[in-house]
């Protein structure tokens, strides 16, 4: 039964990550608020606990009254708001930076214990990324209401909704190539987005994660952009050439595709500026043990544990096609 006595809202709760970072409260007998723009249609979190636990509540980055509102008696707050790419007034600035500004002001005049904000590896003032450098503009902003606030920057993040392996097992489906772009040598370190909402409950609910610090999260392996594109064409039976592609051209392409949505242009701009540099653990998190493995999650998931079973619905023939006769 949920403890009637401790409450954490969490900011995107319904979102890729968020939705796990609920489960992960509620598992730990918390009543969760999950703060969405579009409670209505957030009803599925409910199920995650008992009757009661979880209850969606309205809320937007941009206006600080809900925000306020949504963080009202919380003991933990957890914002994990992030976007890809801008639409309409949900730019990086808005989200990233003046979102994660309003979320720490906020918890801080409600007496929230515990503030966890979740960024991404990359986050820096100075880099070429417009996204990387609203999300280290928000950290500082995050540390500066709060500064007990607990940091939590992943790398590639992935399951069953994510928006990569998912987006490029689609792209093999109808396209002969696939593009590797910058010749496919950035490196990553996916963490498994079940491990990712398993660390931030952890540092929130203050069993793990040291006020005021930046940890890094990756988990077990770091794969180049080529390993990635081919375990996807591995996991979803298709054969696609590998076509490098030079960052002008991809940059080119990306411009190119601009008014088309998000949902279906290949890559933004600013999401081929991020390829550019490696999204890996740093040495001097892995060395000051600022990683995953101090936020209770000793051993955390592997691509092939886990993306083969999701991607299997992008094989030629079906998701079920190797169970027949």
């Amino acid at each position: 039964m949920a403890d009637k006595g401790k409450l954490a809202t969490v900011f995107g709760g319904s979102g890729f990550v968020g939705r796990h970072i609920v489960w992960s409260l509620a598992r730990r007998g918390y009543r969760v608020r999950a703060a969405v723009r579009r409670p209505d249609l957030a009803g599925y979190l409910q199920p995650m606990g008992v009757v009661g636990q979880i209850f969606p509540v309205q809320a937007n980055l941009r206006f600080a009254d809900s925000i306020d509102r949504a963080v009202d008696g919380a003991d933990i707050v957890i914002n994990a708001v992030g976007i890809l790419a801008p639409t309409g007034a949900q730019t990086f600035a808005a989200i990233h930076t003046e979102g994660a500004e309003r979320v720490a002001k906020a918890a801080k005049a409600a007496g929230a214990k515990r503030l966890v904000h979740i960024s991404a590896i990359g986050a820096d003032k100075s880099s070429p990324a417009l996204y990387a450098r609203t999300k280290a503009l928000g950290e500082e902003a995050t540390l500066a209401e709060f500064p007990s606030a607990v940091i939590l920057r992943p790398s590639i993040v992935f399951g069953p909704e994510d928006d990569f392996f998912n987006r490029f097992a689609a792209m093999a489906r109808i396209s002969p190539f696939l593009p590797l772009i910058g010749g496919g040598r950035t490196k990553f370190q996916p963490v498994f987005v079940g491990d990712v909402g398993h660390a931030a409950a952890a540092a929130g609910v203050g069993d793990a994660g040291a006020p005021g610090t930046i940890y890094e999260l990756g988990g077990p392996e770091v794969l180049s952009f080529r390993d990635l594109l081919k375990a996807t064409l591995e996991y979803s039976d298709r054969k696609r050439l590998l076509l490098p592609v030079p960052f002008w051209a991809a940059k080119l392409l990306a411009a190119l595709t601009w008014p088309l949505p998000n949902g279906i242009r290949p890559m933004t701009v600013d999401q081929v500026r991020l390829l550019q540099k490696d999204n890996v653990v740093s040495e001097a998190a892995k060395s000051s043990g600022r990683t995953i493995s101090a936020l209770d999650v000793a051993r955390p998931a592997a691509v092939d544990a886990i993306v083969p079973g999701y991607l299997e619905r992008f094989k030629p023939r079906g998701q079920y096609a190797h169970y027949h006769p």
